[in-house]
């Protein structure tokens, strides 16, 4: 379960970023091909965060789906599975345009 140690980093960025301030929220996006399981991620960050600073912070977390572009024929379409070929002429010749992220896009604090 990798989603623990995810959480765990994204817990220093976050007390790192907030300082003294009550964090509300965290939000984050994660890409398809991160493999990373979103209501895991959220169960993992309860864990880290209980008895903390952070403690009742939600993680919102924001699927991006995976999106590919044939260099050839310039056909984009959303994948559901790693499987890197263009839907539109077959071929393997594709850039990923979409679903590696995994970013903390914001955090939203409590007023003082």
């Amino acid at each position: 379960m990798h989603e623990l140690s995810i959480c765990q980093s994204i817990f220093g960025v976050v007390t790192k970023h907030a300082g003294e301030r009550r964090v509300r929220a965290v939000n984050v996006k994660v890409g398809h091909l991160r493999q990373i399981v979103p209501d895991t991620l959220v169960y993992c960050w309860s864990l880290v965060t209980q008895d903390t600073p952070l403690d009742g912070a939600e993680l919102r977390v924001e699927h991006v789906p995976a999106r590919i572009r044939c260099t050839e024929c310039e056909h984009t379409e959303t994948i559901t599975a790693p499987i890197l070929l263009c839907g539109g002429c077959g071929s393997q010749r594709v850039e990923i345009v979409s679903g590696e992220e995994f970013l903390i896009t914001s955090l939203e604090l409590a007023e003082e």
